[in-house]
């Protein structure tokens, strides 16, 4: 709770001294394509939509290029404010931070959520007297990284019962890989683990597990993350960021659209076939990817809530940012005329 200025500080200091935006990228051909190549990090053991839409033939002809592995949404996305890569991924309130940190940077496209088959819950021991909020006070949660989805879960679980300032520091917060989280729960190193997805439909097979909130409890159905870009990356690059955001939609309605089991089968083979020599064990346990807009449609309550809530803690101040210079439906074609329906549950 203490070290959320910890993302800001980083941001600054790699943007002054170590940005690489400038190299050069592979030429374009035939197609008006400004560049062929998209440099991104990606998650072991996973398959993200954009990596799904390589696979699927939707982002040619441009190719994903694999620069490293990350756990965290904020990690990702400051690899794009350094020109590290191209695109990456994070939750949206992190976005908003690091916008508010002056990171020139603007969401294209979200690319997961929550829905009532994709959510992240708090779990606990079997045995474990946590039932509720208050009982949280002097406990260690385990979460994949700070300043991101499962931090705003946590604060926002205790504000609603009025715990907030000292009350809330009270609780300790450790960030654990996504892959170890069951490990340390079970280990009883942490007294609760943020579990989502895959890793907690893992876990309660397992047993001996209890879930005592989830964020679509909390929230219900909507876009959590959104895939960001350079602002100056979309005007020198236009065409690419253009096909960048279709591919991603089209893949997000592909995996919305087929069997869960045809998915999964596809998911085992970019896995396979990509040789990073992960676990791709995890794979059987996906449901979705969550994203509530149609294509990857983001919506302005997508940021507003977050923004809101930072408003309400502190974080920013009233009318430091404008919700909707935070993102852009521009590039996407599933945001024209009615492409883009409403969900039915929104935060």
């Amino acid at each position: 709770m203490r070290r959320r200025a910890a993302v800001v500080v980083l941001v600054l200091a790699m943007v002054s001294g170590c940005s690489r935006a400038d190299q050069p990228k592979p030429a374009a051909s035939a197609g008006g394509y400004e560049t062929l190549e998209l440099r991104y990090q990606g998650n072991n053991g996973t398959v993200t939509p954009v990596e799904l839409a390589e696979d699927l033939g939707y982002l040619a002809p441009l190719s994903l290029s694999f620069v490293g592995s990350t756990i965290s949404g904020p990690h990702s996305v400051q690899a794009v404010v350094t020109g590290d890569t191209d695109f990456g991924g994070a939750f949206n309130g992190a976005v908003i931070k690091l916008i508010a940190a002056k990171a020139p940077i603007v969401a294209v496209v979200g690319y997961y959520g929550v829905d009532e088959r994709r959510w992240s819950g708090f779990y606990v021991l079997n045995e474990s007297p946590i039932t509720s909020a208050r009982d949280l006070l002097g406990k260690k949660i385990s979460m994949n990284t700070l300043g991101a989805h499962s931090e705003f879960m946590v604060k926002e679980y205790l504000f609603r019962v009025g715990l907030t300032g000292e009350a809330a520091r009270q609780v300790t917060l450790v960030v654990i890989p996504p892959v170890n989280g069951e490990q340390v729960l079970r280990q009883q190193q942490v007294d609760v683990a943020v579990l989502g997805d895959i890793y907690r439909d893992r876990a309660v097979e397992h047993g001996g597990v209890r879930s005592v909130v989830s964020d679509y409890e909390m929230f219900g159905a909507f876009t959590a993350g959104s895939y960001v870009m350079r602002r100056e990356f979309i005007r020198d690059n236009p065409n690419t960021a253009r096909k960048f955001v279709e591919a991603v939609g089209r893949a997000i309605e592909w995996a919305r659209n087929n069997p869960r089991e045809q998915v999964i089968e596809r998911f085992r083979a970019i896995v396979a076939k990509r040789g990073r020599n992960e676990d791709g064990a995890a794979l059987g346990y996906w449901r979705s990817y969550g994203v509530a807009g149609r294509g990857g449609h983001i919506y302005e309550r997508d940021f507003q809530v977050w923004n809101e809530w930072m408003i309400k803690d502190g974080e920013l101040a009233p009318g430091q940012l404008a919700v909707r210079d935070l993102y852009t439906n521009e590039l996407n074609p599933f945001s024209a005329g009615s492409g883009a329906p409403a969900p039915s549950s929104t935060p």
